[in-house]
């Protein structure tokens, strides 16, 4: 969390890079600590293999990412800007942690474009690696504190919007029917960062790592 809330001033003054600037935050703040994870799950489980550590990884983080939407769900006014950096932030741990768990670096540079598209940001890697080139350069703060918080909350959904497709239809339900927030934005976080996970997975696993399931590779 402290990444995030680090990032905070500069996504406030540039919101248009908003999911760029939390790629980047992501990578920096929790790369090294899923590095870290990945070492101590091989040393609590020296028999488990990438694809072991990559499950047990995705089970954490799938189960984290329904919780951490349900909070959300309930920061009044800005809910919506609220639950969707926590859905991304959360999208960030779980392939931060799938890449280490494969062997990947994942406080390397290259994984901040890569989280741009494994969560349909962007389309391919150059476009990535454009827009985060931009929102390093990135200068003057935009103007209006009201249009930034609109414009942050634009660019956050159209991700979400795209990988679970019912996000508003969520939110709109959850206004007619008391208490649904919490159900809508859990549900929700839960099987999106699922199918976040499967991304992941397909993009990092090498072909010799494969396993059959349920086999000697399970952890946890």
């Amino acid at each position: 969390m402290e990444g995030r809330r680090a990032v905070g001033p500069r996504l406030r003054d540039h919101p248009g890079f908003a999911p760029e600037l939390l790629a980047l935050a992501a990578v920096d703040a929790l790369g090294p600590r899923a590095s870290a994870w990945v070492e101590q799950v091989r040393r609590a489980y020296p028999e488990a293999d990438a694809d072991g550590v990559a499950r047990l990884a995705a089970r954490r983080f799938v189960r984290m990412a329904g919780t951490g939407g349900a909070l959300a769900a309930g920061a009044g006014l800005f809910a919506p800007v609220a639950e969707l950096a926590t859905v991304l932030w959360t999208q960030a741990n779980l392939v931060l942690h799938l890449a280490a768990a494969y062997g990947r670096d994942p406080a390397h540079p290259d994984r901040a474009a890569e989280l741009l598209v494994l969560t349909l940001v962007h389309p391919d890697d150059g476009t990535a690696r454009a827009a985060l080139a931009a929102a390093r350069a990135a200068g003057a703060p935009a103007e209006g504190p009201w249009g930034r918080v609109a414009e942050a909350a634009w660019r956050l959904a159209t991700p979400v919007a795209a990988q679970a497709g019912g996000w508003l239809g969520l939110r709109l339900a959850a206004r007619l029917l008391p208490g649904a927030a919490a159900l809508a934005a859990a549900t929700g976080g839960t099987a999106t960062a699922e199918r976040v996970a499967a991304r992941a997975v397909a993009r990092y696993r090498p072909t010799r790592a494969r396993s059959t399931p349920g086999g000697r590779g399970d952890v946890g």
